[in-house]
């Protein structure tokens, strides 16, 4: 969409103007050589360019080419010495130079018409009037050097909304990149919480039906409807993620709460007993942030699941009255949080990464991570939301 252009229009107006004008002083030119030398011997050919001129003048004002302009002047002047009343049509001839030319040729421009019209009118007066001599010259050089200040002002003025457009564009071309990047790291963080630790257990699930499949059928069927279940809730949370709602375990249970005490019993294996405990009187905790804390547990759940080697975790959720903290620990085999850095690859799974994820949601709401962990000693990781106050 093109944007307006006021000064467009304000030249537009004014060209009018002056085409008003110079039509309008060549008529009463003509008027005037008609009653004053209605016997002139020169009156056919002044009439005969006064109508050229006018023609011309009509024909090509609104292109405002140069070459036009050379052609009106030249047949100005030849009224000019023809009938030196012809001198005022001058003053739209000198804006228009003014306005379609570089400032040194019109400058040249306006010393010649000057000069034409002091000529004129100093014939027409019969003497060397000092008002002719001094006011006229001095009228137009103040009328020129105002003229031409308003010109740079207005070149100035469209270079500054030149560069304020540009840079407006740069910005909006800044945001739409820093927005994809977010989108991104949103989309690899979602990825990373629920399809890949879904998928992580699934995997986990099959290899330990297939290692007691032929020792204990019915253990190893009891792995597969697992995996199935898994399976199910990942092919939700898939869905719920194209479409961008909740996370399916807050759709399906209504509350925070309730959905990390599901959580907790879906992802307890053999292997892995994990316990939820909520503590603290209930507050109001914002969508966003409950969507937040879930995410987060999956993570940090899956970091356990995957490479801590714990046979026990606890989540514990703590409602206080300024904010919300979330706390997982396990009994695994921890690691030194100094040196946790995403992978190589930068693939999903590793425990660096889910790291990085957790502090980037974290990030958004104000929020703080504390780990405490050693290797050898277990993990805890701690994620406190504040809750804003109105």
């Amino acid at each position: 969409m093109a944007r307006p252009n006021p000064n467009g229009d304000a030249d537009r107006w004014i060209g009018l103007v002056m085409y008003a004008a110079f039509l309008l002083l060549v008529g009463a030119s003509v008027a005037r050589f008609l009653i004053r030398h209605p016997d002139s011997d020169r009156l056919p050919v002044v009439l005969a360019l006064s109508v050229l001129l006018a023609g011309v003048y009509a024909v090509g004002a609104r292109r405002g080419r140069r070459t036009w302009l050379a052609v009106v002047v030249a047949l100005w002047i030849v009224l000019v010495v023809l009938a030196p009343s012809f001198a005022w049509c001058a003053v739209p001839l000198l804006y228009t130079g003014l306005r379609i030319l570089p400032v040194r040729t019109a400058l040249i421009l306006v010393t010649v018409l000057t000069a034409f019209v002091m000529g004129a009118q100093l014939k027409l007066a019969g003497w060397a009037d000092p008002s002719i001599l001094v006011a006229l010259p001095t009228v137009t050089a103040v009328a020129t050097a105002v003229f031409v200040y308003m010109r740079r002002q207005a070149e100035r003025q469209r270079a500054l909304i030149d560069d304020l457009m540009r840079t407006r564009r740069e910005l909006a071309a800044t945001e739409r990149r820093a927005g994809t990047l977010a989108e991104r790291q949103r989309l690899a963080m979602e990825i990373h919480d629920t399809l890949a630790q879904g998928l992580s257990s699934q995997r986990m699930l099959l290899q330990a039906a297939d290692r007691v499949w032929d020792a204990d059928a019915e253990r190893a069927r009891g792995h597969v409807r697992t995996a199935e279940a898994i399976a199910e809730q990942n092919l939700t949370e898939a869905r719920q993620f194209v479409h961008d709602l909740a996370p399916a375990d807050l759709a399906a249970h209504g509350s925070l709460v309730t959905a990390l005490d599901a959580l907790a019993a879906r992802e307890s294996t053999e292997a892995l007993t994990i316990r939820f405990h909520g503590e603290g009187e209930a507050v109001t905790v914002p969508a966003p942030v409950e969507a937040t804390l879930l995410r987060i547990t999956q993570g940090a759940l899956a970091n356990v699941r995957e490479h801590a080697h714990a046979t026990q975790a606890t989540v514990t959720l703590t409602m206080l009255e300024d904010r919300v903290v979330l706390d997982i620990a396990d009994d695994g085999t921890g690691f030194d949080p100094e040196t946790a850095r995403p992978g190589a690859s930068g693939e999903p799974g590793q425990r660096g990464y889910g790291l990085a994820a957790i502090r980037a949601r974290l990030h958004q709401f104000g929020g703080t991570l504390t780990i405490e962990s050693a290797p050898g000693e277990g993990t805890v990781l701690s994620a406190s939301i504040p809750l804003r106050q109105s």
